[in-house]
Order: C-alpha cells, then structure tokens, then sequence
C-alpha cells in the first residue's frame, strides 16, 4: 500500500494557507522545520488557550490530493497548501488508515499517524460552503470528516514532490482515526 507525494508546504506565521515549497525537512518529535505547528507541544490556538501543556499530536498535516478534484466538481477551486496541509499526497487512502500507521515517506522520513483533522470554520472563511463539503455524513447518519490526516515525526528527513510513501500498519486490531 503507497502513494507519492504531490506537493510540500510549510508556513512559519500563523495563516490558514501554507505556500508550497521546493521540500520541507522534518524533524524527529517536532513536525516540519520552521512551520508555526511544529513543536512538542500544541501550537493550534484554540488548543493552546485549553491546555498549552498538551503534547502536539498534529506536528504534520496531510490531505489527499483526489479531495481536491472532489470538492472542485462542486464548484470549489482549491490547490496544494491552500487547506493548511504539510504534505499533499496522491494513490494513498489516508481516511481509511488506522491510527498509529506508520507512513514512510522518500528516503528516510517516518510520520506515525495520529488521528483526522477537525476542520474549523477558518475554512469557510477561505471558501464560503467548503466546510460542509469537507465535514459530511455517511450512509448511516455518522459524521464523516475529509480535511487530511495529522501524524507526528518519528524520523526525521527531507520531503519533496514526487518521494514515495510506503505505508505500514500497526499489528493487532486497527483503531479507526479519530479527531485530534
């Protein structure tokens, strides 16, 4: 199971976009080198005005670039970095991952997926109506949440458009992705 990167974006001032990059390097136990997020503890401001004591389970943020063709046939024009994601990524389920999955990505980087994002509504601000594109509900009623994976660097390493990403599942029973 893999897919490849697509494009890389980091931002070291709070905004809701991140613009892209030739490559980002992470960093083992702190997220992407100089994005605002990055840290061991929360960076997300709502987060920090809770508890900023609470360790940072979303230093990388990923979204699948097949979301971005989705919400565009409704109308929706929406390219790499503009949804606050580190790493867009192509062929690679991410929503249907199990939490703790370990993505390898390019020669040396790990990320071990923690949980889904929680849109806001920072992302009706950027596109008026994109949330409830990107927060639906499934067949049976439940809440069904599209805006990417958060993970958090276990190796550090340089990530650039085109690395591949390998990705490998937890032994024992998988725990479906949570908001984190």
């Amino acid at each position: 199971m893999g897919g490849a990167v697509t494009a890389v974006s980091s931002n070291g001032v709070y905004s809701f976009t991140k613009p892209n990059r030739e490559s980002i390097t992470l960093l083992a136990g702190l997220g992407v080198e100089g994005d605002v997020h990055a840290g061991v503890t929360v960076k997300h401001r709502f987060r920090v005005a809770q508890d900023p004591t609470q360790p940072n389970l979303r230093q990388v943020h990923l979204i699948h670039e097949e979301l971005f063709e989705e919400v565009g046939e409704r109308g929706f024009q929406v390219a790499a970095g503009q949804l606050g994601e580190n790493i867009t990524t192509r062929g690679l389920d991410l929503l249907g991952l199990p939490t703790g999955a370990l993505l390898r990505i390019g020669e040396q980087a790990v990320v071990e997926v923690t949980g889904l994002r929680n849109p806001c509504l920072q992302i009706d601000n950027f596109r008026t109506g994109l949330l409830k594109e990107v927060v639906g509900r499934d067949e049976d009623g439940r809440v069904v949440h599209k805006a990417g994976i958060m993970g958090v660097v276990k190796v550090g390493g340089v990530v650039r458009p085109g690395d591949g990403i390998v990705v490998e599942l937890p032994d024992g029973p998988h725990r479906a992705l949570e908001r984190v």
